[in-house]
């Protein structure tokens, strides 16, 4: 399926869908969306990289060590901000009583850290999906591989 009019297509559509996934994650505070839903959108533009170019170009834009890095940072960034909570005498993941401000409401930094909650399980869910989906692909191109011999 890896043919130019896919090629020329996916190199245009790229860039779009993940500023729309980008879009999807920073404001997902204050509009629909949020982290999950961004992060979504954004693995779906390297999906389609995958399917236009193969899995060894898309390794060669996103390391696997780049995304476990991404993956293990969001993780780290959603666990150590609800800490913040706990080390404060409050819940975990409180917001306000946490000291984080909230800002002016309607504007991007305005949920005190849900922005940035909202930031790290986006790149969490972004970098784990494209991780699954670059594992499945390489294992099934291993088995067509060992199928043909």
């Amino acid at each position: 399926m890896r043919d130019l009019i896919v090629r020329v297509i996916a190199r245009f559509m790229i860039p779009f869908i993940q500023v729309y996934g980008l879009y999807i994650i920073l404001y997902g505070h204050v509009s629909p969306g949020g982290g999950f839903a961004g992060g979504t959108v954004m693995a779906a533009s390297l999906v389609l990289y995958v399917l236009a170019y193969g899995v060894k170009a898309e390794e060669k834009r996103l390391p696997e060590w780049l995304a476990r890095s991404i993956e293990s940072l969001g993780a780290i960034v959603f666990v150590g901000l609800g800490l913040v909570g706990l080390f404060k005498g409050t819940t975990f993941l409180s917001n306000a009583a946490a000291g984080f401000p909230l800002g002016i409401p309607g504007r991007l930094l305005s949920a005190g850290a849900i922005f940035i909650l909202t930031f790290a399980i986006g790149m969490k869910v972004f970098s784990t999906m494209i991780t699954l989906f670059s594992h499945l692909v390489e294992e099934e191109e291993v088995e067509e591989e060992g199928s043909s011999v």
